[in-house]
């Protein structure tokens, strides 16, 4: 699957990926949405970031967790 929202640069955020070079990084993104702010209300407060961003952060978390298999508590 291809990311082109998506970048990775040893130089931003220590490599880890970002949305689109920016120095905001997907997990940053992610963790706003599970703590239940809606797309409307991060677009706002992020106006340089874009409705697709977001969608595509979605897209990169479910590729990820295809193949991640984890043990999970009982």
């Amino acid at each position: 699957m291809k990311f082109e929202r998506i970048t990775t640069d040893p130089e931003v955020c220590t490599g880890k990926p970002c949305i689109r070079g920016l120095r905001f990084p997907v997990a940053r993104l992610l963790g706003l949405l599970a703590a239940g702010e809606t797309r409307d209300g991060i677009l706002k407060s992020y106006p340089y970031l874009e409705a697709e961003d977001i969608a595509e952060a979605l897209r990169y978390a479910a590729f990820l967790a295809e193949d991640e298999t984890m043990e999970l508590a009982r």
